[in-house]
């Protein structure tokens, strides 16, 4: 008997769907589960702000109409969660983050980047996976604002890593000159978090 995994790679096959996007260990859902540590933060569009400091030529802050007026993008990829689940197609809207890193202006030594967000939350990528071209601040998902518990006012988008790594409710970055492990790093998570490698977890 098939298991849950091989029939939902069936049923995509059947939908002429390529089951080869999905990364393995994964299943397809239309739905977009909500996950994340603590509790939604309350946001304050009056006091909000969005700042780039570490090996940066110019270290930056924007206010949240600022920033919204820095010029809009949109994506459309597949996203590729952790706890097993992929959604196909998705759609976002935003800053892109290359528009971001050229205002800053990376220093040479920059190699990494850890992304900041509310409760202190953070992430790390390479700076180069970081500055990827569609990778997004996003505030728009499906063509409507992005919801509360999804990330508004800002979710950085980068889909071609664990989502995790797309960090809900963005509050800036510093570049840096080496790998510094972030929050769920810390706590056992892949440093890297590449879904077709498996990398979920340290070791993997």
């Amino acid at each position: 008997m098939a298991s849950f995994f091989e029939r939902n790679r069936q049923e995509l096959a059947a939908k002429g769907i390529d089951p080869a996007r999905l990364p393995p260990g994964q299943y397809h859902t239309d739905r977009f589960p909500v996950l994340h540590a603590g509790v939604v933060p309350t946001i304050d569009t009056d006091t909000w702000d969005f700042t780039v400091g570490g090996l940066v030529a110019t270290p930056r802050r924007w206010s949240f109409d600022e920033f919204r007026a820095l010029g809009t993008a949109t994506t459309v990829a597949d996203i590729h969660c952790v706890t097993k689940w992929t959604k196909f197609d998705t759609e976002w809207q935003g800053v892109p983050v290359r528009t971001v890193l050229d205002l800053a202006g990376p220093r040479p030594e920059a190699t990494h980047v850890l992304v900041r967000a509310e409760h202190g939350f953070t992430a790390n990528l390479p700076l180069d996976d970081f500055a990827r071209e569609g990778n997004l601040f996003a505030w728009r998902f499906g063509g409507e604002e992005l919801a509360l518990d999804h990330g508004w006012p800002l979710r950085l988008v980068v889909p071609h890593l664990y989502f995790w790594k797309s960090v809900k409710w963005t509050r800036g970055f510093d570049l840096l000159d080496r790998d510094q492990p972030g929050f769920w790093e810390r706590n056992g998570y892949h440093m890297y978090g590449d879904p077709f490698r498996e990398q979920r977890y340290w070791g993997d």
